[in-house]
């Protein structure tokens, strides 16, 4: 056999695995998605359940399924969604497992803008959600804007992303104090990243931009490969650099901004799919759509365990960020053991 035969025969059985776990992650995400809808303080039958999303008044099944669980659900895949494909088109561009919304600030700029809002404006509803979003691109734009702009380097990045969270976790922190006690906890559960009180209403910008941001770095995502060459061979290759490292960036933070503005900051959701689906997809970087049904999948899972697995019910952001942080330390204890730079 040539090496070009054994080139294409690798690549065959990497393409074949990749489906395989693609086609798995979505049964699981299926699977998830009827326990959220079927399980909760009272158990429906799935014959009640799907005869309540057909719009049959179904007595309890059919406002517990269409206004409490049914909108959860979906705000989960979403949002799953929207950070998996974020977080792995910054660790790809930047080739840096660290490089994620969550770890580099932009979450935490739409964080400071919600709960500014939310306790100061005493806004509510699309008022918050718009200027998270807003929020979370200015943050963004600022970061990479001090970053260099189209030269960055990707340790540079992740550190200025990280100062600039530390401040906004201060002011976050400022606000909460200086709040009303009777106003603080419903900006502390929007903070700790919840599924609780989605409403249907709420969810149309959210999957709007899963499919138009989204798509884009789909789109983009064969360039995309080209960065782990290095930028000066991705540009030999063809790629315009700068551009689509822009437009990358674009669409990433606008995916985890919008994410965030519905959700919260879901704790490592972006941070954990790349590495997750690059493990189970054999490969050094993982593509979007394997990343993108990571994160739908932990999300839901995370706000199942979070919901029936305790004498209390914790928020989503509680068990992600349960399996996040011991993440974080191992990788930083690993990159330190290497000898290797942010």
């Amino acid at each position: 056999m040539t090496t070009a035969n054994r080139i294409i025969a690798q690549h065959r059985r990497q393409a074949a695995r990749r489906n395989a776990v693609c086609l798995a992650l979505a049964m699981a995400i299926i699977a998830l998605a009827a326990l959220m809808l079927v399980m909760g303080s009272v158990i429906y039958p799935l014959s009640d359940v799907i005869r309540a999303l057909r719009g049959e008044q179904v007595r309890g099944a059919a406002f517990a399924v269409m206004t409490l669980r049914l909108p959860r659900m979906l705000s989960g895949v979403l949002a799953g969604i929207a950070f998996g494909i974020s977080g792995s088109a910054f660790q790809s561009m930047l080739r840096n497992s660290l490089a994620s919304p969550d770890i580099i600030g932009v979450t935490g700029g739409a964080g400071a803008a919600a709960v500014f809002c939310m306790l100061i404006l005493r806004m509510s509803g699309a008022g918050v959600s718009a200027a998270a979003v807003t929020f979370g691109l200015i943050v963004a734009v600022i970061i990479y804007m001090l970053s260099g702009g189209g030269s960055f380097g990707g340790g540079r990045l992740i550190l200025i992303g990280i100062g600039i969270g530390a401040m906004l976790q201060a002011v976050i922190s400022y606000i909460l104090v200086r709040a009303s006690q009777y106003d603080v906890p419903v900006a502390m559960r929007w903070l700790s990243g919840s599924l609780n009180g989605t409403k249907l209403a709420e969810l149309p910008p959210l999957a709007a931009a899963v499919l138009l941001l989204g798509g884009a770095v789909l789109f983009l995502s064969p360039r995309v490969r080209m960065f782990a060459l290095g930028d000066d061979m991705a540009a030999a290759l063809g790629v315009n650099v700068k551009q689509t490292r822009l437009l990358l960036t674009v669409a990433a933070v606008g995916l985890s901004a919008f994410a965030t503005s519905v959700t919260g900051p879901i704790s490592f959701v972006a941070f954990l799919s790349g590495p997750i689906a690059a493990r189970l997809t054999g490969e050094g970087r993982a593509a979007a759509l394997p990343s993108a049904l990571v994160g739908a999948a932990l999300v839901l899972a995370a706000d199942l365990i979070g919901q029936l697995a305790f004498d209390t019910r914790f928020p989503v952001g509680a068990i992600t960020g349960i399996l996040g942080a011991p993440y974080l330390v191992f990788l930083l204890i690993r990159q330190n053991v290497k000898g290797g730079a942010i």
